[in-house]
């Protein structure tokens, strides 16, 4: 599975569904293997932060840059997993501990004010000032029940986002 010119067998598309927690079928995990060797352009087994830019949905999403290092030096499976938070098969907990380490940059397992500003900058532009920011975000964070400076952790998010009907969905083409 490490050269991605040879062919997925029936043991390697069972691993991968086994290593995503079966959000994918075996259909979608070798259309995704079709996807990811179009995307791995010198043929390495990995996928560069650079060949994703080629995707033009990423390559415009405001935020490419905090996805980056996340995906950069992908494997096959690991794209799958990575991907696996967009299933219509993924559970909420999972959905959520993708958003949070989006959120989570620096990777600390707490997000503060500061990430949570970033990334409202990363999505807004500047469409909105940074103090319209600032009122926004303490708003939406007083009415979850926390202040400015709490620091939120995974369980805090899905508290947040619990029940908030999240849509994180991509259909993967079947052939």
């Amino acid at each position: 599975m490490g050269n991605t010119s040879s062919m997925l067998t029936q043991y390697d598309i069972e691993e991968v569904q086994e290593h995503c927690n079966n959000t994918f079928s075996q259909q979608e995990i070798v259309s995704l293997y079709q996807r990811f060797c179009q995307l791995d352009r010198n043929s390495g087994g990995f996928i560069s932060a650079d060949e994703f830019l080629s995707v033009p949905e990423f390559a415009v999403n405001p935020l490419s840059q905090r996805l980056f290092r996340m995906i950069d030096g992908l494997n096959f499976k690991e794209f799958v997993l990575f991907l696996s938070a967009f299933s219509s098969r993924a559970t909420l907990q999972h959905k959520v501990e993708f958003i949070f380490k989006v959120y989570d940059s620096d990777g600390n397992g707490k997000v503060a004010f500061s990430d949570l500003l970033d990334v409202l900058r990363d999505l807004t532009g500047q469409f909105i000032s940074e103090q319209q920011r600032e009122i926004v975000l303490t708003h939406v964070l007083e009415e979850a029940g926390y202040k400015k400076d709490s620091l939120l952790v995974q369980s805090d998010f899905m508290k947040i986002l619990g029940n908030s009907g999240l849509k994180m969905e991509v259909e993967v083409p079947v052939d």
